[in-house]
């Protein structure tokens, strides 16, 4: 398909769950200042009130919401509904490309609606792996199956783009451009950030040191996330120099082991999800993380606050080669082993906390919209990030 200059480039671009947004914000931002492009912007609401945060702070305004979440969705729920609304987005607007983000549901079948109806597809955030299609469950399969469906593949770092090459994607297709995790985090954390959440607010000028937690994903549900938990009152109760902020997911898989083994802990303070101002800032003033998440192993880095990461394996290897990142699983003691060893040997924070980050400068998006541009032949290649 070919454009003029003249010709605007509509791009639909959707998404559906808080960390989705949080990295397609820098895009779409992006898309609507660029007189090259005709934004368009889906929300599938998989995450209702967390996505509502983010669309609030960016400034972004969905031309279609398609509001699916239901309590306790199941997966084939989220698929069947997005599919559909989806589809008739792409029916109706009839774009010029489809932009995805990552591995929710909402990218998959974004991809596929796309697909139908014979629309190339561009995927942020693509080439991300374990190879193992149950770890992180379903995410795995979502993003592989996401990359399958893509024309233009902006993969956030090299090893990204070699696990591309190695599936017969060709070269010319896939950009390296950083991560947009990045360039929002640039954009929101500041000096002298005063919280919005009073709980937060209430920490400064506490002694103890800080420890952001947010564990949610679906292979942590049942007994890692109890192993977690029983990890984190152990170490509330044995330390006086620790205060433990956790982020209590909305999902009741989450919600029930946290607040049963976690609630009335003197050195625990359990929050709803924050809103993203108030929950970066605080990963800017945290003396480490403990997490399940993805994008905090992106987003840390730039902050210098170590992660530990309670999973066995990650698609994002990059973090724990630069040793910003430590796999340290879900099991109680060796949790607690690590989080003490942090808290004690200054040499190994010092370690984790100065390594330099892997994932990005803060110019992805501006890649990745030049990427576009050069899909329909209006400009020159751009030239790869390099960390």
């Amino acid at each position: 398909m070919s454009k003029t200059p003249r010709e605007p480039i509509k791009v639909l671009s959707c998404f559906g769950t808080r960390p989705e947004a949080i990295k397609m914000a820098p895009v779409v931002r992006g898309l609507a200042a660029d007189p090259a492009f005709q934004s368009v912007l889906a929300v599938t609401g998989q995450h209702r009130e967390m996505l509502d945060q983010v669309l609030e702070h960016f400034g972004l305004k969905p031309d279609y919401d398609l509001n699916l979440m239901v309590p306790r969705q199941t997966l084939g729920h989220i698929v069947t509904e997005a599919l559909g609304g989806l589809e008739e987005a792409v029916q109706k607007e009839r774009p010029d490309m489809v932009l995805v983000h990552g591995d929710a549901h909402t990218s998959f079948v974004g991809a596929l609606a796309a697909f139908y109806h014979r629309v190339p597809v561009g995927h942020v955030e693509a080439g991300l792996r374990t190879h193992d299609k149950w770890l992180p469950y379903p995410e795995e399969m979502n993003r592989v199956l996401a990359d399958a469906l893509s024309d233009s593949l902006y993969a956030p770092t090299a090893t990204a783009r070699d696990n591309l090459l190695a599936e017969g994607r060709p070269a010319e297709a896939i950009f390296v451009t950083g991560n947009t995790a990045i360039d929002a985090l640039f954009w929101t954390v500041r000096p002298g950030y005063q919280f919005r959440r009073e709980a937060l607010r209430a920490l400064a000028g506490r002694p103890e040191k800080v420890i952001a937690v947010d564990c949610h994903r679906r292979e942590n549900h049942g007994r890692p996330m109890e192993q977690i938990c029983l990890a984190l009152r152990d170490l509330a109760r044995a330390r006086r120099d620790v205060l433990f902020v956790v982020s209590v997911h909305k999902n009741p898989e989450v919600q029930e082991p946290v607040r049963r083994l976690l609630a009335g802990e003197e050195r625990v303070i359990l929050e709803e999800p924050v809103d993203y101002p108030d929950w970066a800032n605080l990963l800017d003033s945290a003396h480490l993380i403990v997490t399940d998440s993805g994008g905090l192993q992106e987003e840390a880095p730039s902050l210098g606050t170590p992660v530990l990461l309670c999973r066995d394996q990650t698609e994002r290897p990059e973090a724990v080669a630069a040793g910003t990142v430590r796999l340290v699983g879900a099991e109680r003691p060796r949790l607690v082993e690590a989080v003490d060893q942090l808290l004690d040997d200054a040499a190994a924070y010092a370690a984790m906390s100065e390594a330099a980050n892997p994932y990005g400068d803060g110019h992805a998006a501006e890649r990745i919209l030049a990427a576009i541009k050069h899909h329909f032949g209006l400009g020159p290649r751009p030239a790869d990030f390099a960390p």
